[in-house]
């Protein structure tokens, strides 16, 4: 497919606004203006962005992005937890404005996750915190899960998919065809250039242009180009050149907290034997939570659903 047939709405839904920003509800922007405390914790020698809401001493939540993302995926849905918990979010190395690394390791990862938590006061409540982790993000919760479960109230894993070893293996085989090697990011003359090239991954429909208007605009940095300055993409691309993750999908089970699994009912990732594969490794009394109409990317589809089933689980979940 040639990019004059490619369907604007999916490749560039940002393009025809020309750099303004789209509509947005009353709820969306009452969430965004309650600004986020910003810091940066090292870990293993690089500074970790973080993010958090809500006062020191209440339950714990860490919301974790997926690939390619940042912390301020949930600016917009961390304020609906903040008057009750104490609430922070974290950008992984190699992404959003943490720094990255030459080499990455799901061990990282994880510490990355803790060190987090704990500068942001999310162990200082009586009530141990929840881990909430969507895509990519839900596979080093899972590893935390395993290695800290203990110091967890529980983890709820986000439209993840993990697959089985037999179709790891095939997606290795197909991506080693045809895969191209890594290349630097692209650098654009101008912030409304890049931010009309933005658009999501995988891809999909992103109705509420108003998210995803805001998420790319935390998505993208200045940097020096020739003849000046341009912005490009704050992800790593040469991330997964070095790195791949490890299947944890037959240790599900094995994690030291309860694990709830919530997911897109229009998801292209999580669907069909891939969702039922899923169903059968996690432990028998772990919710399994579909969000209706919602794709991969469930907090942005279904933002406001998507808080609610979250509320409505920790409000009675675990026992």
């Amino acid at each position: 497919m040639d990019q004059e047939t490619k369907d604007p709405r999916l490749y560039t839904p940002l393009a025809a606004f020309a750099g303004q920003a789209p509509p947005a509800p009353g709820w969306f922007r009452h969430a965004i203006e309650q600004k986020p405390e910003r810091s940066l914790v090292e870990v293993r020698g690089a500074k970790i962005e973080a993010l958090a809401w809500g006062e020191r001493g209440k339950p714990g939540i860490l919301f974790l992005h997926g690939n390619g993302a940042h912390a301020d995926w949930w600016s917009y849905i961390a304020p609906f937890f903040a008057a009750h918990h104490r609430v922070a979010a974290l950008s992984w190395s190699g992404m959003g404005g943490s720094d990255w690394r030459e080499h990455y390791t799901l061990e990282a990862f994880v510490d990355e996750m803790m060190a987090v938590a704990d500068h942001t006061g999310l162990f200082e409540a009586e009530e141990k915190p929840v881990f909430v982790g969507h895509s990519f993000g839900g596979v080093p919760t899972i590893a935390c899960g395993i290695a800290h479960g203990e110091r967890l109230r529980a983890a709820v894993v986000v439209d993840t998919p993990l697959w089985s070893p037999a179709e790891r293996k095939a997606r290795r085989e197909r991506r080693s065809k045809s895969s191209r090697e890594p290349r630097p990011n692209r650098v654009y003359p101008s912030f409304n250039a890049a931010l009309a090239r933005f658009r999501l991954a995988p891809i999909q429909p992103g109705d509420n242009t108003c998210i995803v208007d805001y998420i790319a605009r935390h998505s993208l940095k200045r940097v020096a180009r020739e003849g000046g300055e341009g912005w490009t993409w704050k992800f790593d691309p040469f991330m997964w050149h070095q790195f791949e993750l490890p299947n944890l999908a037959l240790e599900l089970a094995t994690m030291k907290c309860p694990v709830a699994l919530m997911w897109g009912s229009r998801s292209k990732l999580m669907s069909g034997k891939l969702l039922e594969y899923v169903m059968q490794l996690a432990p028998p009394d772990s919710p399994k939570i579909e969000i209706p109409d919602a794709e991969h990317h469930v907090m942005i589809d279904q933002p406001l659903a998507f808080v609610a089933a979250l509320r409505g689980l920790l409000a009675g979940w675990p026992r």
